[in-house]
């Protein structure tokens, strides 16, 4: 049996790729990339020229059984994605469950992913958290929406920036205006920023300034006892 590696690739900068995923990726059999012309700049800034194989979302559940057959014949194959930690919003699951299934050894590397330091900046508690990653854009969308008013832990969530305002302002209808929130943007780039205030003062930031990059929005849980205080 072979080992399936689960590599994280950074999120912008490329200093924050570890030693150890630097060897895994020179002494796989084989590396599955979400976009092989994205980690092929990847790859070759470490130096790394092993086979590259697409696998991404729209593929996995084709290209996942011939995977399989490769690590019980005894290769070791790496997964990587465009950024992050594979199985985190990116492509990966379907992936791991089927090697689990055939007795398959998995090991995922810790490192980067970007909810952690925008979690972490955000100056919202840390110490109990949900990652929601992307809500549905249309079907299921609000039933979502209603079932995370309530939701005491700080709520994380993924969004492109052209659809940020909306999710903002949806997020002030049902969570209210004044809920706290932190929008991260460019985490580890040259132009990152957190923006950080109320749902209404940060919904009025980005319309003056148009949001670019890729967007974590750390959300304020709901506080019971704040919301019966002001209903009373």
């Amino acid at each position: 049996m072979g080992t399936l590696y689960i590599v994280p690739t950074p999120v912008g900068n490329m200093e924050d790729t570890t030693m150890r995923a630097i060897r895994i990726l020179k002494e796989a059999d084989m590396i599955l990339a979400e976009d092989t012309r994205t980690s092929g700049i990847f790859l070759k800034h470490f130096g790394i020229q092993n086979h590259l194989m697409s696998h991404h979302k729209f593929n996995e559940h084709g290209t996942s059984a011939g995977i399989v057959q490769r690590l019980k014949a005894g290769q070791t194959i790496a997964l990587i994605s465009d950024a992050g930690t594979p199985g985190i919003s990116d492509p990966g699951f379907f992936l791991v469950r089927e090697a689990v299934k055939e007795g398959i050894d998995v090991q995922t590397l810790p490192g980067a992913t970007a909810f952690v330091p925008a979690l972490v900046s955000s100056g919202l508690p840390c110490d109990r958290f949900c990652f929601e990653g992307f809500l549905p854009q249309k079907k299921g969308r609000q039933t979502r929406l209603l079932a995370l008013c309530e939701e005491q832990r700080t709520m994380i969530f993924y969004e492109s920036p052209h659809r940020l305002l909306k999710t903002l302002q949806q997020f002030a209808e049902f969570f209210g205006k004044e809920r706290q929130v932190c929008v991260c943007r460019e985490i580890s780039k040259i132009h990152e920023e957190c923006v950080r205030g109320s749902l209404e003062e940060v919904i009025a930031h980005f319309t003056e300034t148009a949001p670019r990059g890729e967007i974590v929005i750390v959300v304020e849980g709901c506080d019971n006892k704040k919301n019966k205080k002001e209903q009373n």
